[in-house]
């Protein structure tokens, strides 16, 4: 049986701007693409994120948890997303690239939020930033977009309230999500992530407001999907410390790749068989 060909890579465009992705909104008079949007936390894998031809790459806290091995997203410090943000900044030429403030980076009132997220944008070539809340985040937001720093916002699970929420669990107050989009809608975000919402509510919501919605565990209806890197890749470690929520969905098994290669580097070393004479120089 013939091998499938490869999938061939989505030819390098423009950069996304943020009024571009903003307008990619689903309406009863209009239908678009649908958003992708994926995570990224340096350059390599950044770079092939960007080949892929995905509209957004999320530098995301979630880093704390696939590159750092933290049980949550609330480690993750301000200097460290920036540290990471500037390598993937470096290497996107196409995808708009969005960056999650750190807990609690953005509580500390408007002035000290405006400067956090000024400090991203100065410092590592990307485009937005993405903060967790609605009506409770509504004044920031505001504050961060009157001073041209465009705005994600995040509600539904908000993962840097864990210990509030009493876990990760499925948010179903319909009317809570609804003005929380609301909310962040009015105070000028662009777009918002929607996590751990149920399918129907996630969708009166996407109806509800005129900015894209980005879901994450809030089904089909969304205006695009977002997931961790690590996940789509196979690459989630599997330990205690992070559960593989059931949204997830693995495209390929680099887990099993990467320590197949491993193993075999390591008993060819053993057994002599490499370096061989063709690695070597005279």
């Amino acid at each position: 049986m013939a091998s499938e060909p490869p999938l061939k890579k989505t030819p390098r465009q423009k950069r996304i701007t943020v009024p571009e992705f903003s307008a990619s909104k689903k309406t009863s008079k209009k239908s678009v693409q649908k958003i992708t949007m994926i995570t990224a936390y340096d350059y390599p894998m950044a770079r092939l994120v960007d080949e892929a031809g995905v509209e957004g790459v999320l530098v995301g806290d979630s880093l704390s948890m696939v590159v750092q091995g933290h049980e949550n997203t609330l480690p993750v410090t301000l200097d460290e997303i920036i540290y990471h943000a500037e390598m993937v900044g470096r290497a996107v030429d196409h995808a708009l690239v969005i960056v999650d403030m750190p807990f609690p980076s953005y509580h500390l009132g408007t002035h000290k939020a405006i400067e956090n997220a000024g400090r991203i944008l100065k410092e590592t070539r990307c485009q937005a930033v993405k903060l967790e809340g609605g009506v409770d985040q509504a004044e920031t937001i505001e504050a961060l977009v009157s001073a041209g720093i465009p705005v994600m916002a995040h509600c539904g699970l908000r993962p840097q309230s864990v210990h509030q929420l009493g876990g990760y669990r499925v948010q179903r107050d319909e009317n809570a999500l609804l003005n929380d989009a609301r909310a962040a809608a009015e105070a000028g975000a662009f777009s918002v992530v929607l996590e751990c919402v149920p399918t129907e509510v996630a969708q009166r919501i996407t109806d509800h407001v005129d900015i894209p919605t980005i879901g994450i565990g809030a089904g089909p209806h969304c205006d695009g999907q977002v997931l961790v890197l690590h996940d789509v890749l196979g690459l989630t470690c599997d330990d205690a410390s992070r559960n593989v929520p059931r949204f997830v969905k693995a495209y390929a098994d680099l887990q099993t790749e990467i320590t197949g290669a491993v193993c075999k580097f390591r008993d060819e070393v053993r057994d002599g068989q490499f370096p061989g004479p063709e690695h070597g120089y005279e």
